[in-house]
């Protein structure tokens, strides 16, 4: 992989075509625009200090197993393999879950533009929001069995796909037919925003509606750690994959912001409103809308624009869920290399022809099927998907982060560094914000609690710990060691030459 190639992926990955948009109904109902514009500045912000931390141990240690790895590398005395047991599998379960959740966006996306499309709401069932997502999964899995490089270019594609498609959204919907509608600043940003959606999740207290609305932008900046997962597939890794993380974060942080600001500003104002022939009478109807933001683009831009901008979005997001997989088939494949998962010498298996890790990358696809399903028994199914997403990753994300605060003298720079006056000070801010927000989203996100809305995150989050707790206790402590070192170059010679063979 070029160093484009290295950014793209985590961009991608990140893709504010999808986390913005598929969980901009639950941003509707959690505060409204202005939680989302100011929450969105203000994580953003925070997770540039999380990239940057993690961007000076990614220059050090540019490895496919990344997190678990470097927590090895990192740890103090001889605490290494519980560190990088634990980091490990806090990873796999939000690489697993962030899968989910990008191509269950997709396929919302998808059973939306045939409902709008054929005039049939029954597109939006679950069964078929189901039936289309595992589609969807079967063929980005497909495409991850092809080689490294189809997935690089589709990649490099999808950076310029993001950025035209955020552009042609933003002017569309602000220069559409009924531009006259646009809301007002003050909507926007302010008290008449926020009066217009409070109390729709059911909770009165404010701070706790505005915490737990910040999912949106919380769960949109992940995934840029697939920089490191790649890193081994990356020219110049030590520059490229640091730059890699960084870059995909900021460039995020500014068209995010736009995007948010573009669908915001195309709410209706006036009501009672027919959009396609299904009557809004209030905000309220608007926000509860299964696909919102696919109505407000046919409410501004006509049907057959809508349409058009909601093909977009789907292609993007087919393209973010695509690299989803392949920075989660690197992750299994190196923790499976070190004995770490299940059936380890099955999933620790290169392919000789496409030279990539084929059978992780069904791993990740199928996990993602099972972790999406019980969305057939609950419809808030995908916010708990998201929330679990960002709770395992982000402990992944900042676990490397703190050891290497807490033990600096095992930590030796590359060529990518924080100085030594703001590098503490970002990494601890970095690692207090995590910890807060991950216990925030296991939180309670509807009230009053039934089996439809109930938020299942921190079973899943329990159940994992449970796993490899036990696992750990039972067998694990007794043989695992920490991350093997595979790179010699009599190893890689080794490895090129049973390939070509």
């Amino acid at each position: 992989m070029s160093k484009f190639s290295n950014f793209a992926v985590s961009f991608t990955i990140i893709s504010i075509l999808s986390g913005c948009l598929t969980l901009y109904g639950y941003g509707l109902l959690h505060g409204g625009p202005p939680v989302m514009l100011w929450g969105w500045l203000f994580v953003g912000v925070l997770v540039i200090f999380a990239g940057m931390s993690m961007a000076e141990i990614c220059s050090s240690f540019p490895t496919a197993g990344g997190l678990y790895y470097w927590a090895a590398k990192l740890a103090p005395g001889d605490s290494a393999p519980i560190w990088s047991w634990f980091t490990g599998w806090f990873n796999l379960l939000g690489q697993v879950a962030v899968t989910a959740g990008i191509s269950f966006g997709c396929a919302f996306s998808i059973s939306a533009f045939l409902s709008i499309w054929t005039g049939n709401g029954y597109w939006l069932s679950p069964g078929h929001t189901i039936g289309i997502l595992a589609i969807v999964l079967f063929s980005q899995g497909l495409l991850n069995t092809f080689g490294v490089r189809l997935v690089a270019l589709l990649n490099d594609v999808s950076v310029y796909w993001h950025l035209i498609g955020v552009a042609i959204i933003f002017i569309l919907l602000f220069w559409a037919p009924s531009s006259g509608s646009h809301q007002s600043v003050g909507f926007l940003f302010g008290s008449e925003g926020w009066n217009a959606f409070k109390g729709l999740s059911g909770f009165s207290l404010p701070l706790y509606v505005v915490l737990i609305g910040l999912l949106n932008a919380q769960y949109t900046f992940t995934g840029y750690d697939a920089s490191a997962h790649v890193s081994e597939e990356t020219i110049q890794a030590r520059i490229a994959a640091p730059k890699g993380i960084v870059n995909s974060i900021w460039i995020s942080l500014i068209a995010g912001f736009i995007l948010l600001l573009a669908v915001s500003f195309a709410l209706p104002h006036a009501f009672p409103v027919t959009i396609n022939g299904t009557l809004y009478k209030d905000y309220s109807s608007i926000a509860t809308d299964l696909v919102p933001w696919a109505t407000i683009f046919i409410y501004a831009a006509g049907k057959t624009i809508g349409l058009l901008l909601v093909l977009v979005v789907i292609v993007a997001q087919f393209f973010c869920g695509m690299s989803s997989i392949t920075a989660n088939s690197r992750m299994i494949y190196a923790f499976s290399r070190d004995g770490a998962v299940p059936f380890s010498n099955y999933w620790h298996h290169v392919n000789k022809r496409s030279r990539v890790p084929v059978r992780t990358a069904w791993f990740g696809a199928v996990g993602a099927f099972i972790l999406a399903s019980p969305y057939m028994v609950n419809t808030a199914a995908y916010a708990a998907v998201t929330s679990i997403a960002v709770i395992g990753l982000y402990i992944a994300y900042l676990t490397p982060v703190f050891l290497r605060r807490i033990n600096p003298t095992a930590f030796t720079p590359g060529p990518w560094v924080l100085s030594k006056t703001w590098g503490p000070i970002i990494g601890w801010i970095a690692i207090v914000w995590v910890v807060f927000i991950c216990i925030v989203l296991m939180l309670p996100q509807y009230t009053p609690i039934t089996r439809l809305n109930f938020n299942y995150t921190p079973i899943a989050v329990l159940a994992v710990i449970g796993f490899a707790g036990i696992w750990w206790a039972v067998s694990a402590r007794k043989w695992f060691t920490g991350p093997k070192v595979q790179g010699t170059a009599a190893e890689l010679a080794e490895i090129e030459a049973d390939l070509s063979i």
